[in-house]
């Protein structure tokens, strides 16, 4: 396979590859990164298809209303 120029059954066994080695499962805890703060909301890449949002409040921070919001872009956290 050139790595560069995949055919289209190529694409589709990667494709179906990366489905198995994401799946999770409801309530497990991964490991992102930190790629925006929205208001009082922490944007978390995970890897997976769209990023996550979570209030901050989850991490036991105040937000940006309130004091320093305690996350930073790029931080590493476990959801």
């Amino acid at each position: 396979m050139n790595s560069l120029n995949p055919t289209r059954d190529e694409f589709a066994a990667l494709l179906e590859q990366s489905f198995e080695e994401t799946e999770l499962q409801e309530g497990s805890v991964v490991t992102g990164k930190v790629v925006a703060i929205e208001k009082d909301l922490a944007v978390i890449d995970v890897g997976l298809k769209v990023e996550g949002r979570i209030q901050l409040k989850e991490f036991g921070i105040k937000g940006r209303d309130g004091d320093d919001a305690g996350v930073s872009v790029g931080d590493t956290v476990e959801v």
